[in-house]
C-alpha cells in the first residue's frame, strides 16, 4: 500500500475504541461522538464559514493550524480514527460544507459518490457539526447496516421515511464516523432563520489508512466473539446476510481476512444464540478463538 499524504501530513495517537465498539462500527456502519469538539473551536469554524469562505468546499480550512489541532486530531475523533484505520491515518485534504439556508425540506437517500461494496475499511468519511444541531434543524439520517446494501441510487431517491432510520443529532462539536457507503439523507429543518442561525452548516471529510490492517484497538480480556451478534439492526437482509458481511469486515479489520471462510450452514458467526458459554462456533477464525 503506498501512503499518499495530503498535505504531508499524517497522525497517530492511541486507540480509544473497544472490541465491542469495532464491532458496532462493523455492524451499524457509522460511530457517534457527541459534543467531542471543544466550544471555542466550533465558534472559530462558524467564523471561517461565514467570513472567510462560506462555499460548499471551504478546503483552506484544512490548512488553518486551529482546525487541524482542534478538531482533525481531536483527541476522541483521532482515537477512534486509530482504532479503524491503525496508525499513521492521513488527515483530510477535501472539505466540504453541506451549508443549508434554514429552513429547508428534506434531502433524498443516497450514498456517496465514489462508493463501493466491499468489507475493506480503507478509508472513513466523518461528519462533523459546529453548531447545535436538533431534530428541527434537519440533521442527518443514517440507515444503520445499510453500508452493505446495493441498490442503484435513482432507486434509493424515491424512497421516503425508512423503518429503522435514525436522525444523528447532537451538540455543537459532534462528530460522526461513518461507512462511506452508508445511506443517508438530510431531514427536513423546520426551524426559521433567526440572525445568530441563519444556515445549518455540516463539515464532511476523509481520512485514509496508509498500512494493513490489524487488531491493534484495545482488546478487552475475555471478549467471546463466539457470544457476538453481529446482525445489523436493520433487518432488511436476507436472513443472518447482514451479519456474515460485518463479520467479514470485522476480520479484515483484525487482520485475519484470510482465516475467515463463510462455509454456509450453522457456522460462525450465526450460531451465536444457541453456543453455550465456553463453546466454539465452527469456523471461528483462530485469531479470535477464546
Amino acid at each position: 500500500m503506498v501512503a499518499i499524504s495530503p498535505y504531508n501530513q499524517t497522525c497517530d495517537c492511541e486507540p480509544t475504541l473497544t472490541d465491542a465498539q469495532v464491532v458496532d462500527f462493523c455492524r451499524n456502519g457509522y460511530l457517534v461522538l457527541e459534543g467531542v469538539v471543544p466550544d471555542e473551536v466550533n465558534r472559530q469554524v462558524v467564523r471561517y464559514l461565514d467570513e472567510a469562505d462560506s462555499g460548499l468546499a471551504p478546503n483552506g480550512i484544512a490548512l488553518e493550524s486551529w482546525f487541524v489541532e482542534g478538531l482533525l486530531k481531536n483527541a476522541q475523533a483521532a482515537g477512534a480514527v486509530r482504532s479503524l484505520l491503525g496508525a499513521n491515518f492521513t488527515l483530510p485534504m477535501l472539505i466540504a460544507n453541506h451549508r443549508g439556508a434554514l429552513p429547508c425540506g428534506p434531502g433524498g437517500w443516497h450514498r456517496d459518490g465514489g462508493s463501493v461494496h466491499t468489507q475493506k475499511l480503507e478509508y472513513l468519511q466523518v461528519f462533523y457539526y459546529p453548531q447545535d444541531c436538533p431534530l428541527h434543524f434537519g440533521p442527518t439520517e443514517v440507515l444503520p447496516g445499510s453500508h452493505f446494501m446495493r441498490l442503484k441510487a435513482s432507486m434509493m431517491m424515491n424512497f421516503g421515511q425508512i423503518a429503522g432510520a435514525v436522525p444523528v443529532t447532537g451538540r455543537a462539536g459532534t462528530i460522526f464516523l461513518t461507512v462511506y457507503s452508508i445511506w443517508h439523507r438530510r431531514r427536513p429543518a423546520t426551524t426559521p432563520a433567526t440572525t445568530e442561525n441563519r444556515f445549518r452548516n455540516l463539515l464532511k471529510y476523509n481520512y485514509w489508512r496508509t498500512g494493513p490492517p490489524r487488531r491493534d484497538w484495545k482488546w478487552q480480556p475475555g471478549f467471546d466473539f463466539n457470544q457476538v451478534d453481529f446482525n445489523p439492526p436493520n433487518r432488511a437482509f436476507e436472513q443472518f446476510q447482514g451479519g456474515i458481511a460485518a463479520a467479514r469486515m470485522f476480520c479484515w479489520l483484525a487482520g485475519l481476512e484470510h482465516e475467515y471462510e463463510k462455509r454456509g450452514g450453522q457456522c460462525w458467526p450465526i450460531c451465536y444464540p444457541f453456543v453455550p458459554k465456553g463453546a466454539e462456533q465452527m469456523g471461528i477464525p483462530a485469531g479470535l478463538r477464546t
